[in-house]
């Protein structure tokens, strides 16, 4: 009986082979192929993972054919209806932590692990639409959402931490889609709006802002203006102080020589009338001896030599009017001294 059985089914089988098909991949696809009915293999997906671009040949009928594109491919969703996967506004709406609208532009670049084919078609998605938008799309715009609603309004001014925002939303992606054979490579913030409210008062408080700056930069400029005129003050000053300084040593110079001639001068005046001292002592003590008085009489006439001198003496209670001849009389009179009559 099981002779009987077995030749129908091996006929069956060289007949189904005979009727084979190409089954090809692109440059950038694998293939998964699923079998249908078990002949001369195992049923259901089969785990072997078909290179890219080659071709196979197998049953049509027996056999169902998958392919997966393993290139980068990047999932966009943004505001402009004229980009990104769909033809209509596809930001990410959200509230930040301090309670504002925002809707922000993300791409998720993403590509499938080329080893885990099999897996996907089993598990996951029949095909690379199928695993987009209803695997990585879905994941896509619901944990990022999260993730930069996190940050404060003001931050999404700010590139860094938009970017912190990106490698951490990429990391949370990677977390849940790496297990169903999908691979994140990077996610990327474009361009951000906020409600047109929020957007003008933000505008008003960059004007503010900007005339705070303007403010600023003239007070900054009048002091840096003082600190210079304050400069050429004491510049000014110190020269002052300087040339009276040099005038002071100048003066104190000039004095010090003239203190130095009028000492020398001085002790030159006081030499000279020690000496002139000692001279008249020694001149008093000569005429405090034997002929002082000749020689004081004799410096008498020598003084008076030449000079008229008239007496008019008072006699008989009243005035004589006749003349003495006083040089004679004096010369007589030192005559008469010098013979010691």
């Amino acid at each position: 009986m099981k002779r009987f059985l077995i030749l129908p089914l091996l006929l069956m089988a060289v007949l189904v082979e005979s009727g084979c098909t190409p089954h090809t991949t692109g440059e950038t696809q694998v293939g998964v192929r699923t079998r249908k009915i078990a002949l001369l293999g195992p049923k259901g997906v089969e785990e072997r993972v078909y290179a890219q671009g080659s071709t196979y040949f197998f049953p049509p009928v027996i056999n169902d054919w998958h392919v997966f594109d393993t290139k980068l491919q990047n999932l966009e969703m943004t505001f402009s209806p004229t980009r990104g996967d769909r033809k209509a506004q596809d930001d990410l709406l959200f509230k930040t932590i301090d309670g504002n609208d925002i809707s922000l532009d993300v791409i998720v670049a993403y590509r499938i692990d080329a080893s885990r084919a099999p897996y996907i078609l089993q598990y996951v998605a029949a095909d690379d639409y199928t695993l987009r938008e209803k695997i990585v799309r879905t994941v896509s715009r619901s944990r990022p959402r999260d993730i930069f609603g996190e940050l404060k309004t003001e931050a999404f001014y700010v590139a860094e931490s938009r970017e912190s925002q990106a490698n951490r939303a990429k990391e949370e992606l990677q977390k849940i889609l790496e297990p169903m054979g999908v691979i994140v490579e990077k996610v990327m913030t474009n361009d951000y709006r906020f409600n047109p409210e929020y957007t003008k008062a933000i505008e008003d408080k960059k004007v503010a802002d900007q005339t705070v700056e303007k403010n600023k930069s003239a007070q900054h400029a009048a002091l840096e203006e003082y600190k210079r005129k304050l400069e050429e003050a004491r510049g000014e000053v110190n020269k002052m102080v300087a040339d009276a300084d040099g005038q002071y040593l100048k003066d104190k110079i000039e004095a010090d020589v003239y203190y130095e001639q009028q000492k020398l001068l001085a002790e030159a005046i006081r030499a000279e009338g020690i000496a002139e001292a000692k001279g008249i002592q020694e001149m008093n003590n000569a005429l405090a001896g034997m002929g002082g008085e000749a020689i004081v009489k004799l410096r008498i006439a020598e003084a008076m030599q030449g000079k008229r001198i008239m007496l008019l003496p008072v006699s008989e209670g009243g005035m004589n009017l006749k003349t003495t001849d006083m040089n004679k009389l004096i010369e007589t009179l030192g005559i008469k001294g010098l013979s010691g009559k």
